[in-house]
């Protein structure tokens, strides 16, 4: 009875274990596959244009919802294909020479993530735009196929209220926020030991994440 029980224990031991290392999975996405768009309005008319990724790379646990990482969009890349709104958007809105880039840090994931075909998840982290960090969460659908990961956010940035100029004269008045759309592809890998403390987090597997929103 004795031996029964040592081995009852030993076998829980390893299935916790097993199962605490093999919950966490990478998502390593190519910026040179991805776009970022940006759509904003005015009275007039609609202006639409492009920034270029730098990297995108997650690592979380579906589990828990912690997530880690880094998205990184050129700031200096803009184009909206008017030289002279892009010259006055970078020099007077973006400060792109002082502050060349946008990076978004996922801090949880909320919703199921499919191993095959698609989902809809929504990621909460920290937004660093102009030299200040804010709170934001994308709404990214996901649709995995063998392994490799096509991956479409969007979201609001609302870079008035950011702290950002506000582009408007007395004639012509823009909407103070502007839509983003983000789409990436990139592969899906596991992630065999446990992610440490530093990283925050892990990875990801089917399940359903924790229904919590970080605190910023």
């Amino acid at each position: 009875m004795t031996k029964i029980r040592l081995y009852g224990w030993l076998f829980v031991l390893l299935l916790l274990s097993g199962l605490s290392s093999a919950q966490q999975k990478r998502m390593e996405l190519d910026a040179a596959q991805g776009r970022v768009e940006f759509t904003l309005g005015d009275v007039l008319h609609t202006v639409h244009g492009t920034f270029h990724f730098k990297r995108w790379n997650m690592v979380f646990d579906p589990v828990t919802g912690a997530a880690s990482g880094e998205l990184v969009v050129d700031a200096t890349s803009g184009d909206s294909g008017n030289k002279a709104r892009d010259r006055k958007m970078h020099k007077e809105i973006l400060e792109s020479e002082k502050y060349p880039e946008f990076i978004f840090v996922p801090q949880h994931i909320r919703g199921n993530l499919a191993p095959e075909g698609s989902s809809q998840i929504q990621v909460d982290g920290l937004m660093t735009m102009h030299g200040a960090s804010h709170p934001l969460t994308l709404n990214v659908h996901v649709t995995i196929t063998g392994g490799v990961a096509i991956a479409d956010a969007s979201f609001a940035v609302p870079y008035v209220s950011w702290g950002l100029k506000n582009p408007s004269t007395f004639i012509l008045r823009v909407n103070d926020k502007v839509d983003m759309a983000v789409h990436v592809g990139g592969r899906l890998t596991a992630v065999e030991k446990a992610v440490s403390a530093e990283e925050n987090g892990s990875s990801e597997k089917t399940g359903t994440v924790a229904q919590r929103k970080p605190h910023p």
